[in-house]
């Protein structure tokens, strides 16, 4: 499973003869993938082939090696413990990369795309990181989702000058290293980093009254990233994080944990538990705390890592059809991009599908990787880097339709892209600023939003 290219016969928008291709590869998993998330991945493997390679002209081009058109990547978590996540990903980057081909291309030519599964495994991501750019030769890459994908997949794109646009990492060491210059301006983001997402759930906690708090995370750079900033943001409010010198941290790869180790997360009486964690071992790490009787005896304090409706499902339900996680809190970057309603409306009707979290960012990250490409007239990683801020939050027009903002920038046009996610408006260190949603999960597991908070 290593190699195993997937090549479509594709039929293209008007570029007279540009070819176009998609290429699909998968690393083999350390574990065994389910089958609902192998049909997820078949899913978006169809989906890919008929809304890339499917345009207007009705003329059938086989696909070809040969492409001097813009060629970018996407490292997404199609498995591992963000496969919740990561699996409608290649829908949604699929989607930017076919508006963009049906209305012109970029420079002249269609887009390629070429997506790879990190697995949520730096590891992975690494090999995978180097089949885009040194195989694949992208020039710029939607990803990696995973903050510890991203932190390992970095190098490699500042060494070949590959621009690196994340719609999910949100670990605020990448704020500290490119405030070093280590990423030499080829790393950008779409979603707020955690020291927003720290201040807002702070400010949850005490609104809700809580004073003194246990914490426990997964020991990677989000989980160890977000703890540290809400321990500062919460002792800042007049909070207690009770285990501030020992925090709980549990390992990514873990199946089973000591029974002591989850007491003592829940230990010196806590009025809430901060949980940072992902999907799949978080829900292990839940259900094992289920067993010794400890969710009964605290509120749950969730963050976005976990906001997904499948997640309640994973970790389960009491004997009497009751969600374990029913009244479980927790924030989750706020999207209200200008972009939002055409998104929406555009991703239901090719899927039928509510709109995921990180949805929108990883569109918006395409569409800039894209707009920023057809600013500098070439298809290239340093070519794009020049023009990401200009196109992303500059003094041009404000636009929210991608092949309104694509002419214009053909036309010699200055622009300033307002997303789906929000209005992308990136600073000196690739960051967007954002607000936050909070939400709750009700006694079925279904998950409602019920305000917005607002970072101090």
């Amino acid at each position: 499973m290593h190699g195993g290219e997937k090549i479509f016969s594709s039929r293209l928008p008007c570029f007279g003869k540009s070819k176009s291709r998609l290429t699909w590869r998968k690393y083999r998993a350390r574990e065994i993938i389910s089958k609902s998330q192998q049909q997820a991945i078949a899913l978006a493997i169809t989906f890919l082939a008929s809304v890339i390679l499917t345009g207007a002209c009705g003329k059938s081009i086989t696909t070809s090696w040969e492409e001097t058109g813009l060629k970018i990547g996407a490292l997404i978590p199609l498995t591992g413990d963000l496969s919740s996540l990561g699996q409608p990903m290649p829908e949604v980057i699929g989607l930017a990369v076919n508006t963009v081909n049906q209305c012109g291309g970029v420079n002249g030519k269609p887009v390629t795309l070429v997506v790879e599964d990190s697995q949520t495994n730096p590891e992975v991501g690494v090999a995978a990181m180097t089949q885009l750019v040194e195989v694949e030769q992208v020039a710029g890459v939607v990803g990696g989702f995973a903050s510890g994908v991203s932190t390992a997949a970095l190098p490699i794109a500042v060494r070949s000058q590959v621009m690196l646009i994340s719609p999910a990492s949100t670990s605020p060491i990448f704020t500290q290293k490119a405030q070093q210059g280590e990423f030499e301006g080829y790393w950008a983001r779409t979603a707020p980093p955690d020291t927003h997402q720290a201040r807002a759930l702070a400010k949850l906690a005490r609104e809700k009254g809580f004073k003194l708090v246990s914490i426990v995370t997964i020991d990677n750079d989000y989980g160890i990233g977000l703890e540290q900033q809400f321990i500062e943001a919460f002792e800042q409010l007049g909070g207690t994080v009770v285990n501030k010198y020992q925090p709980s941290r549990y390992d990514p790869q873990a199946t089973t944990f000591d029974n002591q180790v989850l007491l003592y997360s829940f230990g010196n009486t806590p009025e809430a538990l901060v949980a940072i964690l992902y999907p799949q071992t978080g829900a292990l790490w839940l259900k094992a705390a289920n067993q010794q009787n400890l969710l009964e005896q605290t509120t749950l304090i969730l963050t976005d890592g976990v906001y997904s409706p499948d997640f309640p499902e994973q970790v389960g339900k009491t004997n009497k059809g009751k969600s374990l996680l029913a009244g479980a809190i927790g924030t989750v970057p706020q999207v209200n991009g200008q972009g939002l309603a055409n998104f929406t409306k555009v991703w239901q009707e090719q899927t039928g599908q509510e709109v995921s979290v990180f949805a929108p960012h990883a569109y918006d990250a395409t569409v800039l990787l894209m707009l920023a490409a057809e600013a500098a007239g070439v298809n290239t990683g340093e070519g794009i880097k020049s023009k990401i801020p200009e196109v992303a939050g500059g003094t041009g027009k404000k636009v929210t339709d991608v092949c309104e903002a694509m002419e214009l920038v053909r036309q010699g046009n200055k622009i300033n892209y307002q997303g789906a996610s929000g209005n992308v408006d990136l600073d000196e260190n690739g960051d967007v600023a954002g607000n936050y949603d909070t939400w709750a999960v009700e006694a079925d597991g279904k998950l409602k939003v019920t305000g917005k908070i607002i970072p101090d």
